[in-house]
């Protein structure tokens, strides 16, 4: 029961990790006119960070098992 306990609440750390990530003010920083291969910088952003928080939310959910 435990080990639910501290999956659950990494969860919400990564909900929120999300939430600060993904928010205006950090948005913002990268919200110019630059490039990567051709792919705005804001895009770039967003679609990384979405990728990484899917990616700890499976090293954490599936961390546990055997």
């Amino acid at each position: 029961m435990r080990g639910n306990s501290v999956k659950g609440q990494c969860l919400v750390a990564l909900f929120l990790l999300g939430c600060l990530l993904l928010d205006y003010p950090v948005l913002d920083l990268f919200a110019s006119p630059t490039n990567v291969a051709g792919i705005p910088l804001l895009f770039v952003y967003v679609f990384s960070v979405w990728a990484l928080l899917i990616a700890l939310m499976t090293f954490v959910v599936e961390r546990g098992r055997d």
